[in-house]
């Protein structure tokens, strides 16, 4: 018997609940988590393996891989054509096109803004009469396949803040990533692969990368089943997941089974669903002992799909070899795929800097559309290619014909998407003559994620989750799905 009202009003808390409660709590979370299924019951074919009993409208994409240009590649010298600079070469930027908008402390010190046109020549390919810069012949022959959108913007002007505002929808770390919302909401349909995977590229001999925080492609408050696995390129793919000397795979599963049974009498008294989240991420870590070296194997690749992506294939870690098994990935139907590519910071000597990269990324990224689409996959497969934010048209240091450099720029940049449910051959959004303001149909980053989502079958509104006392979504409170390049 309690011996007073305090201590009984102590007894009936949220704790107190959880814990009495917390075997027939504990028990739906974990067989929740592993078999998502099994509580599904008779629901129509749109019932989905997460957390959204159903998607909300039929789905153009199964998955979705985001080709992520850290560092944000320079659209002026890529994308957005602008001949008529080169009478401006070396000009001021003039006030009435920058309207006293901020800039980073990089140029703010400059006396002045020079305008430094593009040094590379661009011209139109395809049907649809796309334009590309010389830096990039072979996305040039997928121009038919892809939709090029002008005129995106984004909040941020700095690259951490604005990698975070990409990736999760806000600036402050904190808030799960898009592929963590996937996840969460939808799940996966390989139960031996995460629903969620990233891979960092490197470029030999290439320029230094910002430095990447793992939370970017965390699950915030999400679950942490849902957060990315990232498969690394030097030693073993997952840290941890080979078995130590001496022990075998059967040792191993007498281990897991023993470490499941602890896990799940704690989960029975505490109710606590980070705990089942615990069990079945080692669960999951013993069935990727068998499918990522399966995965990784590429020795039964044909020699002309590795030549159609390049000679660094065969190089651990580059972008051709991510990109292939970006493609292997989504063969087996891996929700959420992130390939890494970073190096595009180019405030000085961009010219040089700008053709180790496209180097990198031109021939693997044209390669990875012509693959999918060959074997049937780029139908239900989401390709979206970009960065962070754009970069300026005005110099950053010395400007001369053979070399400038280009600060960050926010208010508009170039990013393109392709196959599930994309209009290809589409050029959406125009920047005025400065590639300095968006012109014609601004897109926003939420309205990025927001038609994501929609190509997913999920209306980005009712996507939500519940923390610190609200509900929280991707989009935050805004984004609207851009209709115009949608097939």
């Amino acid at each position: 018997m309690l011996d007073s009202p305090f201590e009984f009003r102590q007894q009936i808390n949220r704790r107190y609940f959880l814990e009495r409660s917390g075997l027939g709590l504990g028990s739906a979370a974990l067989a929740s988590l592993l078999n998502p299924l099994s509580s599904r019951g008779n629901e129509p074919s749109t019932a989905t393996l997460g957390a959204l009993p159903a998607l909300h409208h039929a789905p153009r994409a199964k998955r979705v891989i985001w080709l992520l240009m850290a560092d944000a590649p320079s659209q002026l010298d890529l994308f957005d054509h602008k001949p008529n600079l080169i009478d401006q070469f070396d000009k001021d930027l003039p006030d009435s096109i920058r309207l006293n908008q901020r800039i980073t402390t990089m140029t703010s010190g400059q006396s002045r803004l020079p305008i430094a046109p593009s040094m590379f020549k661009f011209a139109q390919h395809g049907k649809s009469g796309g334009w590309f810069s010389e830096l990039l012949p072979h996305m040039a022959t997928v121009a038919d396949d892809i939709a090029v959108v002008k005129s995106v913007h984004t909040d941020a002007i700095n690259h951490d803040p604005a990698l975070t505002f990409l990736q999760t929808g806000g600036e402050i770390p904190g808030r799960p990533s898009l592929g963590a919302w996937l996840s969460y909401g939808i799940g996966s349909p390989n139960a031996n692969l995460p629903a969620f995977v990233v891979l960092h590229s490197r470029v030999p001999n290439g320029p230094d990368a910002q430095p990447l925080f793992s939370r970017l492609w965390g699950s915030g408050f999400l679950p942490t089943t849902h957060q990315g696995v990232l498969l690394r390129s030097v030693g073993d793919p997952v840290l941890y997941l080979s078995n130590p000397a001496g022990v075998d795979s059967e040792t191993r599963r007498l281990m897991l089974d023993g470490l499941s049974e602890l896990n799940q009498r704690r989960l029975a008294v505490k109710g606590d669903p980070e705990i089942a989240s615990r069990i079945e991420q080692y669960e999951m870590a013993f069935r990727m002992q068998t499918s990522v070296p399966e995965l990784i194997d590429i020795s039964k690749e044909p020699k002309h799909v590795l030549d159609m992506y390049g000679p660094d294939v065969t190089q651990s870690g580059t972008y051709a070899a991510n990109c292939l098994f970006a493609r292997r990935l989504a063969e087996r139907d891996v929700r959420f795929i992130q390939v890494v590519l970073g190096g595009w910071d180019q405030h000085h000597k961009l010219p040089e800097d700008i053709r180790k990269m496209t180097r990198a990324a031109d021939q693997a990224s044209a390669a990875l559309i012509k693959d999918l689409k060959q074997r049937g996959l780029l139908d239900d497969t989401l390709v979206v290619w970009g960065g962070e934010f754009g970069r300026t048209v005005y110099c950053q240091g010395t400007l001369t014909k053979e070399t400038y450099g280009r600060d960050h720029h926010p208010r508009c940049f170039t990013m393109w998407m392709a196959g599930g449910g994309i209009k290809p051959g589409t050029t959406y959004g125009k920047t005025d003559d400065f590639s300095y303001n968006v012109a014609e149909n601004p897109v926003h980053i939420h309205d990025v994620n927001a038609t994501i989502l929609h190509l997913m079958g999920i209306n980005h509104e009712r996507l939500t989750y519940r923390a610190q006392g609200r509900d929280f979504r991707l989009t935050d409170v805004h984004g609207k799905v851009v209709r115009d390049i949608l097939a």
